[in-house]
């Protein structure tokens, strides 16, 4: 175990989240997260492309993402083991190498998608929360992150409208 993530044991993880509200259903916006195809198509931008390493998508599973041009002052590439898969609803991983690792350890994002009540079939909330732990307490919060996932997932509308 990392220094930092035995650090972690026992003491409560910082967090940050954000949420988006899109013009699509939650079902959806599920299936574009979960294709790694269909990723890689709606800002290659921010996100050039997404593959499975190892698995299917499942618990266990390695995904790597490829991060655009648009992000590559930030982050060029992210693998995760995906820990927790609720069909529809949310998707949680951490991160296991890439320019994330390097400043938090552990680093733990979920993506949550849910109807929006009373519109199912037509609009959803998009949720983004990190827990981390920063290697260095001068590591400022992984705002850069928060930001590009919920901008990245509101380009979920313009994908879905071509």
């Amino acid at each position: 175990m990392h220094t930092a993530a035995a650090a972690a044991v026992g003491k409560k993880m910082k967090s940050l989240q954000g949420e988006v509200k899109l013009n699509i259903p939650a079902n959806k916006a599920w299936e574009m997260f979960t294709n790694n195809e269909t990723l890689g198509k709606i800002s290659p931008e921010m996100l050039s492309g997404a593959e499975y390493l190892e698995g299917d998508g499942s618990p266990g599973s390695l995904r790597v993402f490829k991060l655009g041009p648009a992000l590559h002052h930030f982050v060029k590439e992210s693998v995760q083991k995906i820990e927790k898969v609720e069909t529809g609803r949310c998707f949680g991983y951490e991160v296991v190498s890439g320019e994330l690792k390097e400043v938090y350890d552990p680093y733990h994002v979920t993506f949550s998608f849910a109807p929006v009540p009373g519109k199912e079939e037509e609009q959803c909330v998009a949720g983004w929360k990190a827990e981390f732990e920063p290697i260095s307490p001068t590591s400022p919060p992984p705002e850069k992150a928060k930001d590009a996932a919920l901008g990245f997932l509101k380009l979920f509308e313009t994908c879905e409208a071509q």
